[in-house]
């Protein structure tokens, strides 16, 4: 369809009419005054439900996206990191803490076989000074008796020797006597006889 010059300058006298009409209720930057707003919050707004749908769920898909392909896989290997790490951390404090056991296992026997070898060793000790001690004494008192047995021996020939010597002078005494009371010398034979008579 053509449009005629007339027509198409009517159209625009029109359209310029109106223009007037339509600035009076908008402001400069083509927002309408707030006289003329009557409607909903616009995110309340039921018309705007679509596009709020749309966004929602472009904004849904790409945080989705974000999520699933770069920070679950980080996070996911960042955990089993973790995981192994602990696990052989794990493995290393249980195969210390066996080294740890059987150290103070050998520890512990070694600890014991000491005690048994140093008894033993005490005991041989001991035996051996009780029976070195007992030799002594024996040696000892050998040698006493063996001394008190010559001490014994010379006693006796001091003592017989000095009963001899005693019995001479009292025969020499009592001859003596005998002559100075009685004026009578007695012979030896006699004087031994009395001393050996009040002897017995």
């Amino acid at each position: 369809m053509f449009v005629t010059t007339a027509y198409a300058l009517s159209a625009t006298a029109a359209t310029d009419a109106a223009a007037p009409a339509d600035a009076a209720h908008t402001t400069e930057t083509g927002v309408p005054h707030a006289a003329e707003e009557h409607g909903a919050f616009p995110p309340f707004d039921s018309t705007h439900f679509p596009s709020q749908i749309l966004w929602l769920a472009i904004t849904f898909g790409v945080f989705y996206f974000l999520v699933a392909k770069m920070i679950a896989p980080r996070i996911s290997g960042i955990i089993q990191a973790r995981e192994s790490r602990i696990s052989s951390d794990l493995a290393e404090a249980s195969r210390m803490k066996n080294e740890a056991d059987a150290a103070v296992a050998r520890y512990e026997q070694e600890l014991s076989e000491a005690r048994a070898k140093s008894a033993a060793i005490a005991a041989e000790a001991r035996d051996k000074a009780k029976a070195e001690a007992d030799a002594e004494r024996a040696r000892i008192e050998g040698e006493l008796a063996a001394k008190l047995s010559a001490a014994e021996t010379s006693i006796a020939g001091i003592k017989s020797r000095a009963m001899a010597e005693v019995s001479g002078v009292a025969e020499d005494v009592a001859s003596e006597i005998v002559s100075q009371l009685t004026g009578v010398s007695v012979g030896k034979a006699d004087v031994s006889a009395a001393v050996g008579a009040a002897k017995g």
